[in-house]
């Protein structure tokens, strides 16, 4: 579809911007006829971000680290559940307002509800205590899951866990955790990551444009994961 004076402009706000979101959401703009683009943007601050969404139009966004947090001093509205949890992953354009939402938690609540994150599920340890761990935390009191947090200050702590389930929600790659964890990546370019990212991609879509993600595309993403 050729972008024109009628093209809605998606897009995302990161201190490290990646091609997951921009291919996610463009693949399925494209599959569902929707005149539509979705382009990341490298931003460092969520204030000049923000005012940019006002000032050029842009539709919806999802903010990535480290603006999870900050986002909300900015915007008109926050959503009840980004409130609750105190960050947000999406950004919506209502007339002239941006209203925060939070589609992480909905992610995380699917992986640790499916069953092969519940067989050892006696205690659940999330790594982090940012934007995306909060969400974490407020998936596991919905579910009524015990969680115990470890940061930076504790972290030795990882190599003596085991029978238990472990959410790495930190920029940190390649943890080793025993091989009687069952371990949750954040990060897209591992299975489990990519699985949430497609997970709170899906309900950005259903946010940005009141319409289901196509379930063929999430299936092939899921499977090949995105070009580099």
């Amino acid at each position: 579809m050729p972008i024109d004076k009628d093209t809605k402009l998606y897009g995302s706000f990161s201190g490290n911007p990646g091609n997951f979101g921009a291919h996610m959401m463009n693949e399925g703009f494209k599959a569902c006829g929707i005149n539509a683009i979705y382009k990341p943007f490298k931003v460092s601050y969520a204030e000049s971000a923000i005012r940019a969404m006002r000032t050029l139009g842009i539709a919806g966004a999802g903010v990535s680290a480290p603006l999870k947090e900050s986002a909300l001093k900015w915007v008109d509205r926050v959503a009840p559940e980004a409130d609750a949890i105190g960050s947000a992953n999406t950004l919506l354009l209502q007339g002239e307002a941006v209203v925060a939402h939070n589609t992480d938690w909905l992610a995380a609540f699917s992986a640790l509800r499916a069953r092969q994150f519940l067989l050892q599920l006696d205690k659940l340890y999330i790594l982090g205590n940012g934007g995306y761990a909060r969400a974490i935390k407020y998936a596991t009191g919905k579910l009524g899951y015990p969680w115990e947090c470890i940061t930076r200050a504790d972290w030795h702590r990882i190599t003596e866990l085991k029978d238990c389930v472990v959410f790495n929600a930190t920029p940190v790659r390649g943890i080793q955790v025993d091989r009687t964890c069952d371990f949750i990546d954040c990060h897209t370019d591992t299975p489990t990551g990519r699985k949430l990212a497609l997970l709170q991609g899906k309900e950005q879509f259903k946010l940005y444009t009141g319409q289901d993600y196509p379930d063929e595309l999430y299936q092939k993403i899921l499977k090949k994961g995105v070009p580099s």
